[in-house]
This record gives structure tokens, sequence and C-alpha cells, in this order.
């Protein structure tokens, strides 16, 4: 007789705790993104526990797929070289697990559907929650064709978080704002990852409409580098997400001795303008306040500026980061391959 099926607890979960705590203190959550298995999964462990240690409030690890279409060429890179490494769905499951024994922070999965569907729907939300997991991100499942992973998700008690795009029209907001659980990602630009000098000026009107539709947390990503730029969305939402920078340093370090302290001396400058002091709820700030970062001032440290002509040999992702590849998805509703890939 078949075992039945599990129901998500009632508790809070440990991203809806760790928003609700900050947000009592005023503070702003720093989510910090390192690609599973880069340079190591061995280095990936060591860097999520310093990511903690240094102010890093939730960590997203990305699982390496062989066709990143929401990503740019840092994070292509990294999963090219994961991959080429032996990292694979289970292994970074295996790692959360090890992991979860070391830190108390929320741990999600950014990953694309492909690997989840090869997994298995209700073995991977099962496998990832015992594992320790806490959410998952899938970046080309829009909300209108996720049923079948948000029931396994829901009944394995995982958050599944779903993206808005600048382009989502409000019915859609709407829609991601009632399905998303653990907080909403907002993608700040239309695109791929990458850094960028600017951050979008129609941001804060993005924020507002969305704040109109849901009290969930609120966290924004893509093209988000510096201290300053994470200051000027602190006063928009309840949190920043920092994906190519860091994992730019983590290429330009990998190898080092000093990798592990680089990326966690570069986190907490990015968690200090997020403490608390910034009210609650997040206040809009004045028009381009901290959106505009001079090209002259990288992060302290970070040297994260890459010469365009020194990729690392076979790397092949030659797009510039504000080229949204075609199709990219982040333009509306993200469309499945027929052909499902089975490489994790």
């Amino acid at each position: 007789m078949p075992a039945p099926a599990a129901v998500r607890p009632s508790t809070t979960s440990r991203l809806e705790a760790t928003f609700a705590r900050l947000r009592g203190r005023g503070e702003r959550a720093l989510v910090t993104y390192f690609t599973a298995g880069d340079p190591s999964l061995a280095d990936t462990r060591l860097l999520v526990v310093e990511a903690e240690r240094r102010g890093a409030d939730v960590v997203e690890l990305g699982v390496p797929f062989s066709d990143p279409l929401a990503d740019g060429p840092v994070i292509q890179r990294a999963a090219m070289r994961a991959l080429a490494g032996g990292t694979t769905v289970l292994r970074v499951l295996e790692t959360v697990a090890t992991l979860r024994a070391e830190v108390s922070v929320p741990l999600v999965l950014l990953t694309y559907y492909n690997p989840v569907l090869a997994f298995g729907l209700k073995a991977f939300a099962r496998t990832a929650v015992d594992a320790g997991v806490d959410g998952v991100i899938v970046a080309d499942l829009p909300p209108e064709e996720a049923a079948p992973l948000a029931a396994e998700a829901e009944a394995a008690g995982l958050d599944l978080i779903h993206l808005v795009a600048p382009t989502s029209t409000p019915s859609r907001v709407r829609l991601i704002a009632r399905r998303s659980r653990g907080f909403i990602y907002v993608v700040s630009l239309t695109g791929v990852t990458g850094e960028r000098q600017e951050l979008p000026p129609d941001l804060a009107g993005q924020i507002r409409a969305l704040r109109l539709v849901t009290a969930k947390p609120v966290c924004i990503g893509f093209g988000i580098s510096t201290p300053a730029q994470v200051a000027a969305i602190g006063r928009l939402a309840d949190g920043a997400i920092v994906a190519s920078a860091i994992v730019r340093l983590v290429e330009e370090r990998a190898g080092s001795a000093t990798l592990v302290e680089d990326v966690g001396a570069f986190i907490a400058e990015l968690k200090a303008p997020l403490r608390a002091g910034l009210g609650d709820p997040p206040q809009t700030p004045p028009p381009g306040a901290g959106f505009r970062e001079s090209a002259q001032t990288p992060p302290p440290g970070a040297g994260l500026r890459e010469p365009a002509q020194t990729p690392p040999p076979g790397a092949g992702s030659g797009d510039a980061p504000q080229t949204s590849p075609p199709g990219a998805g982040l333009r509306g509703s993200f469309q499945t391959s027929p052909a499902i890939r089975t490489r994790s």
C-alpha cells in the first residue's frame, strides 16, 4: 500500500521566518548566489559557510545546467566549469545535506526545469527538503505551467519562488504574487544576469505596483553588484540579490589560498548598507539615489571588471550581459522545450 502523501508543515518556513525577523528589526536581506561546484563542491561548502558568517541572510545555489538561457557569460562559464568537474543535481543535494549541519541560513536552489523533470518532480521536491533545501527558483518555468511542481513542492514543504519581470502585466504580477512562496524574485531588467553600471530608473515604480498586491517579501536581482546599488535596493525592497559579481570574484580567486576570505570580505561590504536603520516598510528613494555607479568605482578590493579579451579557455560565452538570448523568457512566459534534456 503506497505511503500517504506528505503534507506541508503548518509551521513557518525558514525563509518566512528570516524575512519576518529582518523586517522586525528594520533590516534588509542580502541574498548571495554561488554556482554549485565552481570551483568545486568542497569550495562551495566553504564559501556558503563564510557567506553566512559575513552577513548573508539567504544563499542561492545555482544548479549547473548545459543551457542556462537566463544567465550571462559570467554564470555561464561557472556552470560549464562545474559540469566539467562532475557536478550533478544529486551531488548538489548531497552538498546541501552536509551544509545543513553547518549553517542555519536559508538555502535556495536556482535551477532550470529540465534537470528537475529528469530527476522527477516528486523525488526532487522530497529529496531537496530532506537535504535541507528551503526553496527553489526554476528560471524557465512560468507560473502558468508550474502546477505539477507546485503541488509536489507544497506537499514536501518546499517554497517555490517565482520571478516577476519588468514586462509582466498587472494580471500576471497578481498571479505571481499569489503563487510565490518564501519571497518574490523581482528581475530588475530585461535581459540576462550580469553586472550593470546602472539600475533601471523605473524600478521604484515596479516595486510600488507589486506592493499594492502583496505583503510578501520582495527581493530584487539581476544587475546588482556594488554596495551603493545594494543600498538603493534596500530602500525599495526586502532584499538585494547579488550573483554575477560574486561568481566573477570566485572565478578570479579560484585556486588562491585567499578565495574564501576575499569572497567573505566582499559579502560583508554588500551587507553593510542593509543593516538595521533603514526603516520598515522600505521607503522609495529620491529619483536616481544610488542608482548610477561610476565606472571608476568597482566594489572595494574586488577587482570585478574582467578584460573582455581573456575569457577562460573554451568558455564559448561571448554574449554581452545586456543582450538577452532569443526567447530568454524574462519578457513574459518561458516556453519549455519539447525535447527534455536529461543532463544535470
